[in-house]
């Protein structure tokens, strides 16, 4: 999605609330941890997929006020001018780690480590939330998706289905996925994404006929296109195809199926479009299909398909239920310590963390999360475990590292994400509702335990 030129205001009003109280009162500047993190999995999901890096560091670049932006909130009154004269000058200049982008994650994983004063850390919560929560929900949801086809090409359609910015949003997320192509152009240029489609039903049903139609499309578009077949009658419509490439001196590419039984019209379509000599011509399916359906069509002769609102929905699950929590702060001396909240289900681990994930022969066993005062502790850790570190710099004293963003990076996220759903054990990849694909384990080696106060 492109971002607004300033992401100052994708933000809630009590992040500028707290931001005066704790300017007023001296605490703005002490120098705190902000970590992101799940609780929990939804019950349909084994693992979930990091997905919006390269969006979140461009939201970071651009989380600045504007004048016009300054004079908005000081009509409005809420703020005093010690407020307003920090927000003129503001701009991140802290550190972030977290998981690369396409890298698996589980509950109790901190996806991304925040380290700045509490005022700078603490306006960037909104926006790297609404980017990450949405962008992984759909990421996870195309990684259940590619599971299911089993190597066949998935494609997101789903921009019609959506809010038209979160469209983009879904089409990048979509490819951390493993999804191979997109039909909204936007994204293409965006992040050169591959780019499909040829003609819908209206298409059809502008012409006198469906030979016309197809006559058409094939002549503009070459005998290699993609026809859809089943405005009218699917047998004759393959037929019509077929013959309309053949007529233009060429083999159809491909015939699309938009309704109706998937599986029995794919079977019943490959075997009319061999007896008819079309051994090559691809057979692509659409309509409402998410990673059920697909596993379902899995028997049956197709070469691709297209996915729309399931993916641009998360496929049931909308968010991933990501929060932003202050895990560690210091004190009037300058002294760090772990903060964490005790009540009901929401309790969090206090303290500053790193990552890895345990694997034996090739298979992920356990994620283990450590604890710690510095981070040559936590390093040691993660390597006498024999765990593979999951965290990575994103923002080093305020600026971006710029391989973490851009087309080639996404491109980068695709493959990781492919090597490290292959990481998980057979049960993790399941669609079915279970435990998560492996369990995480907590090492304390900080000093300092968070305390109700």
């Amino acid at each position: 999605m492109a971002l607004p030129e300033s992401t100052a205001f994708l933000t809630d009003m009590y992040e500028l609330t707290m931001l005066k109280s704790s300017l007023a009162n001296g605490t703005a500047h002490r120098r705190s941890v902000f970590e992101m993190f799940g609780r929990r999995l939804p019950a349909t999901r084994r693992y979930g997929v990091v997905a919006g890096t390269g969006r979140v560091l461009d939201a970071i670049e651009n989380f600045t006020f504007s004048g016009k932006q300054i004079d908005w909130l000081a009509g409005r009154g809420f703020l005093d001018d010690a407020t307003l004269d920090y927000l003129r000058e503001f701009r991140f200049s802290g550190n972030i780690r977290g998981y690369a982008e396409g890298e698996c994650y589980f509950p109790g994983s901190p996806l991304m480590v925040v380290e700045g004063t509490f005022a700078e850390a603490v306006l960037l919560e909104t926006v790297l939330l609404s980017i990450y929560n949405y962008d992984c929900a759909v990421a996870s949801a195309a990684s259940r998706m590619t599971t299911a086809a089993h190597g066949r090409p998935c494609l997101d359609m789903g921009a019609r289905r959506t809010h038209e910015h979160s469209a983009v949003a879904a089409a990048r997320a979509a490819v951390v996925g493993g999804f191979v192509g997109t039909s909204l152009l936007e994204a293409g240029q965006q992040y050169e994404i591959p780019t499909i489609g040829t003609s819908a039903h209206s298409f059809t049903l502008l012409h006198d006929s469906e030979q016309d139609a197809f006559a058409a499309q094939v002549a503009a578009l070459g005998p290699g296109t993609t026809l859809l077949v089943d405005t009218y009658d699917v047998e004759r419509g393959v037929e019509r195809a077929v013959a309309a490439a053949r007529a233009a001196g060429g083999e159809l590419g491909a015939v699309r199926l938009d309704s109706g039984d998937l599986v029995a019209q794919a079977i019943k379509v490959r075997q009319q479009l061999d007896a008819l000599g079309a051994t090559s011509t691809k057979i692509t399916v659409t309509s409402d299909l998410d990673e059920y359906a697909i596993a379902a069509l899995g028997a049956a002769p197709v070469d691709s398909y297209g996915v729309g609102t399931r993916l641009v929905t998360g496929s049931g699950v909308p968010t991933a239920a990501l929060v932003y929590k202050l895990v560690a702060r210091e004190d009037d001396e300058g002294v760090m310590h772990d903060v964490a909240k005790f009540s009901g289900q929401k309790k969090t681990v206090g303290g500053q963390k790193l990552a890895g994930r345990i694997s034996v022969d090739g298979r992920a066993t356990e994620e283990l999360v450590v604890s710690f005062d510095e981070p040559g502790q936590a390093q040691r850790a993660l390597t006498e475990a024999g765990a593979r570190p999951l965290h990575v710099d994103l923002v080093v004293g305020g600026n971006v590292v710029e391989e973490h963003r851009g087309p080639g990076a996404l491109r980068v996220a695709a493959q990781r994400h492919k090597a490290s759903r292959a990481e998980l054990p057979y049960d993790g990849w399941r669609l079915s509702q279970g435990e998560p694909a492996i369990p995480t384990r907590h090492l304390d080696l900080s000093s300092s335990t968070a305390t109700q106060r």
